[in-house]
């Protein structure tokens, strides 16, 4: 056993030659689900292996337990009986080694095997990071607490999808490295209430009380970091840095006090949850509109907006592929001119990009607006995969679709762009087109700027996920077989800045799309510029 146990160290230490980022992709995610049963099974024979090596060697010693009571009761009286004598003879100098080889076997030789193969696919500390702050941003986007996700009360359903203990240390651990005391104190504080209930855990309440009163220090609430602090000491009085840290904050607010000329005030009773201390600001200003939008919270539909939204069906100016089959169009906004187009993508034909893609798909990238270059960032999670138009009849007829239905030509587009989104997968707000100060941004295509975008839906998302607009409160939710299409420029070729959008996170379910970027280059008799204006919204042109 001891020796298996070594085995399986090596496996899962040693062989990490792993494909990270494994938590920004559902659609990959989703070969680990059957990896593990397959190691399960693995498990279990590697188990009944052993237990029938065990069940042998019991027997054997067993029989023999038996047959030496016998024979050191009277050796000279056993052994004259001359099979008594042949049998020892024989047992010695044979049996005894085949069970020393039988007990030298190692049923484990397969199940590490197994592993070994397996391993290089396996998510790594990368990826367990990157998924605990998924569940993070979901909570701050979504305003959900820790004891809900801990529960697996999410919105519009309710799972056996429990967090331990253990879990929410651990969770509150990856905050605290990364020094983000805001989530530290919410998970230190839900792993401490779990185990103040009662939950069993390997982690102690020193170590919970430990993290979470210096991360309530560090956000600045010394009366209950003292008092936390005191808890601590009280379990361990000999704990290295609880008895200096108490002194330090007892220190600490004793001076503020005198300062203010205030009394101490006893610490509140109510317990730590979201909303106890402010999120910190970060890099995004639109975050609060934006994360609201997510949640359906900020939509401006007024019913006069509402009024201005029409459906009518399309045929391309009466294009030959859309003659006898046009296309509904439905009004999502009216000012940007958003629109929805139905029944873009079978179900076969969105498979079969899907199939083409999974094994191509990487961390989404971002045109880098100074050089150029397709570079990862924090603010995009999901995975990504650029499929040639000739590379199969379905991408060829997407890509005809596209041009038969907005009246561009897809010549000088960007490769059709499949996208799928993980734990907590978004895409922060952004412009899709080059802005002034970055005119070298699509500079190595040589085509001009994106034009227009042309969003297809390859899945329906259970909760989350929506394409919203925080500039003018527009939020479009994912609906399979749907494309929506905007103009990212007016026909002076001046940026619309209203169209900066953003990919809401994925709360529930797996989301698919796919891009297709259409550029100004080929677009001159398609949609001629005008010169002098540039606040003619794309609205006119529809």
């Amino acid at each position: 056993m001891r020796r298996f146990l070594s085995f399986i160290t090596w496996a899962l230490l040693c062989c990490r030659t792993t494909q990270a980022e494994v938590f920004t992709s559902i659609g990959q995610m989703t070969d680990l689900i059957y990896t593990e049963k397959e190691l399960v099974q693995s498990l279990r024979e590697y188990i009944k292996e052993e237990e029938s090596k065990l069940s042998a060697l019991r027997s054997w010693a067993n029989k023999l337990d038996d047959l030496t009571k016998v024979s050191t009761s009277d050796p000279e009286g056993y052994l004259a009986h001359p099979v008594n004598a042949y049998k020892l003879m024989k047992r010695l100098n044979k049996e005894w080694s085949e069970l020393e080889s039988l007990v030298l076997q190692n049923p484990s030789d397969a199940f590490i095997s197994n592993m070994s193969m397996h391993r290089q696919f396996f998510p790594d500390e990368e990826d367990e990071t990157g998924a605990a702050k998924a569940l993070m941003r979901l909570q701050d986007t979504y305003q959900l607490d820790s004891e809900a996700f801990s529960k697996g009360k999410l919105p519009g359903m309710h799972s056996n999808a429990i967090l331990t203990v253990d879990d929410c240390y651990d969770m509150g651990k990856t905050a605290y490295n990364d020094a983000d005391y805001y989530h530290a104190v919410l998970w230190m504080q839900q792993a401490l209430k779990q185990l103040d209930a009662g939950e069993e855990a390997v982690v102690s309440k020193a170590d919970i009380l430990d993290y979470l009163s210096y991360s309530v220090y560090q956000m600045g609430d010394l009366p209950r970091a003292i008092e936390l602090t005191r808890r601590l000491v009280a379990i361990d009085r000999s704990h290295q840095r609880a008895g200096g840290n108490l002194r330090y904050y007892e220190g600490l607010l004793f001076k503020q006090l005198k300062e203010l000329n205030q009394a101490y005030q006893p610490v509140s009773e109510e317990p730590i949850q979201l909303g106890t201390y402010s999120r910190p600001k970060d890099h995004l200003p639109e975050r609060e509109a934006y994360e609201a939008l997510c949640r359906g919270e900020g939509v401006r539909m007024t019913e006069a907006r509402r009024s201005r939204l029409f459906c009518r069906y399309r045929d391309g100016q009466r294009n030959p592929h859309l003659l006898l089959k046009p296309v509904m169009e439905e009004d999502e906004w009216d000012s940007p001119h958003i629109v929805r187009y139905l029944n873009v993508l079978s179900n076969d034909e969105i498979e079969k990009i899907k199939e083409l893609a999974k094994p191509r798909l990487a961390r989404a990238t971002v045109r880098d607006p100074k050089t150029g270059v397709l570079t990862t960032a924090n603010y995009r999670v999901s995975k990504s995969a650029w499929l040639e138009g000739d590379e199969d009849p379905v991408i060829t007829r997407v890509n005809q679709r596209i041009e038969d239905i907005t009246g561009l030509t897809v010549d000088t587009a960007e490769l059709l762009q499949v996208a799928n989104y993980g734990v907590g997968g978004q895409y922060e707000p952004h412009y899709d087109f080059s802005r002034k100060d970055e005119p070298d941004a699509f500079k190595r295509l040589g085509t001009g700027n994106r034009v227009a975008t042309f969003l297809n839906y390859m899945s329906d998302v259970e909760a989350g996920g929506a394409t919203v607009f925080p500039d003018f409160g527009a939020a479009i939710h994912p609906r399979k077989g749907t494309a929506v299409f905007w103009y990212n420029l007016f026909k002076s070729g001046e940026g619309d800045y209203r169209t900066r959008h953003a990919a809401c996170p994925v709360l529930v379910g797996s989301k698919w799309v796919s891009n297709k970027w259409i550029h100004e280059r080929g677009q001159e008799f398609r949609r001629p510029a005008l010169s002098g204006h540039t606040d003619v919204s794309p609205m006119s042109e529809k």
